[in-house]
């Protein structure tokens, strides 16, 4: 959904750049958003731009957001109103034009109730919420995602499948994917790469998958 955000907006023609906060440390955090200079840290053994440097004129997108630590968030609320931040271990401050995604699987609101989230950066990014609904609130999409993911893992494995029985269609149908899109992604390429050619038949399917 970010990268359509992006890609359908007037900043398309510049880069998209993705940063998972959960799953950086907290200490490399800081350096990864707004970069660092050489001597900064230990292994900082050259100058080093940041996200936002490189998302310059393009879309920063910013998954997990909940999980960014609160001195952390105190500085990207200073980023996101002036556009301007300062290196790790610089005195000279820089700016960046971007436009900023951000997405989290928690629930916001209630971590600025338990103070676990900076309320005036709450305000500050939920200008346009979008929210996505489940896989399962959404049974009208799989069809269509189940064929888009069929296609990728044909080239990307070289296996011929050339679709699904009604049955085995039937029931990824009615799954309630708690892993959603990437799961319904991942089993579909697994299918592929048992049936390799042909339709995918319910004999295909192992028992683990329920």
């Amino acid at each position: 959904v970010a990268k359509a955000v992006h890609a359908v907006s007037p900043r398309s023609g510049q880069a998209f750049v993705a940063v998972n906060c959960a799953a950086i440390p907290a200490n490399l955090l800081e350096s990864e958003l707004f970069g660092h200079v050489k001597g900064a840290f230990t292994s900082a053994v050259k100058d080093r731009d940041g996200r936002f440097k490189k998302a310059h004129r393009g879309t920063i997108f910013l998954d997990e957001i909940g999980e960014m630590p609160l001195d952390l968030q105190a500085k990207l609320l200073r980023v996101l109103q002036e556009k301007k931040f300062t290196p790790v271990g610089s005195d000279k401050e820089e700016s960046a034009d971007f436009r900023v995604v951000a997405a989290t699987n928690v629930h916001l609101q209630q971590m600025v109730h338990d103070g676990c989230f900076r309320e005036d950066l709450y305000h500050r990014l939920y200008v346009f919420p979008i929210s996505l609904p489940p896989l399962r609130e959404r049974r009208e999409d799989i069809t269509a995602l189940v064929l888009h993911f069929l296609e990728a893992a044909n080239g990307q494995f070289r296996r011929s499948v050339t679709g699904f029985s009604a049955s085995v269609m039937a029931a990824l149908c009615a799954h309630d994917w708690p892993g959603n899109v990437r799961q319904l992604e991942n089993t579909v390429y697994r299918l592929v790469i048992i049936a390799a050619q042909g339709l995918v038949e319910s004999s295909h399917v192992p028992s683990d998958l329920g």
